[in-house]
């Protein structure tokens, strides 16, 4: 018996799936050479990043969007004047400041009104400072990296006061103040000798050279010599 002929659905089918097998390998080649021009688009931008980044320095407008080359000239005068932090008690911070730190109390400015005090700290030889006491505030303001301790009336008596946030926890903020020290081992050895209380010694952690401590309301402080942040960060210069 003859066989039947085939009909048109499968005629259809057929000449589709003929089609497809010859475009396949078309399609394949073509797939092929978009993703080795798309590779070769990529490296070629990575390559003008990269040129940029050897003829700029890192600090330049060109690798950093936003930066400004030139100041403004209404900011000329400004300056990094003060760092403010809260404090429980000020007899405790004082004495850290003072005595573990080697500052000098610059200036204390009392608010009756309002309840609370300002302790203005930092390395100034306070033998230079005016004797007069207005002429000392404006004196004490017109130094830089001070600290301004701000203790409100009370803290330091209240049971139920529960501290500040230091910004090291969530959420996250603030993250520490930085200290100059001559040798960063010989430094850490005599703050744990004190009874300071360290977040990373400088023989712990990656960053080898380099330690954190903490003040007496919790505040980080990075404790660093010359050498040492010259070594931690050579990679990344």
């Amino acid at each position: 018996m003859a066989a039947a002929s085939s009909s048109p659905l499968a005629l259809s089918f057929s000449r589709l799936f003929t089609r497809r097998l010859l475009i396949a390998p078309t399609l394949s080649r073509l797939s092929t050479q978009n993703i080795a021009n798309r590779r070769s688009k990529g490296l070629g931008r990575f390559r003008v990043f990269s040129s940029s980044m050897a003829s700029e320095s890192k600090e330049s407008p060109a690798n950093n969007p936003g930066l400004h080359a030139t100041p403004d000239e209404a900011t000329k005068g400004y300056f990094m004047q003060q760092t403010m932090f809260r404090i429980k008690d000020p007899k405790v911070s004082l004495d850290f400041y003072s005595r573990v730190l080697g500052m000098s109390l610059l200036k204390r400015l009392d608010f009756p009104e309002m309840k609370f005090s300002l302790y203005f700290v930092g390395y100034e030889d306070i033998e230079s400072a005016p004797a007069n006491q207005t002429e000392k505030t404006v004196w004490t303001f017109s130094k830089k990296a001070t600290i301004e301790l701000t203790h409100n009336w009370g803290t330091e008596s209240d049971p139920d006061f529960k501290g500040y946030h230091n910004g090291n926890t969530e959420p996250r903020g603030f993250g520490h103040i930085g200290i100059t020290v001559d040798d960063t081992f010989k430094a850490c050895e005599r703050f744990k000798s004190l009874g300071v209380e360290f977040v990373k010694t400088p023989d712990s952690g990656k960053m080898k050279g380099i330690a954190f401590i903490k003040d007496p309301d919790g505040y980080w402080i990075e404790i660093f010599d010359l050498r040492s942040i010259a070594g931690v960060t050579v990679g990344a210069a």
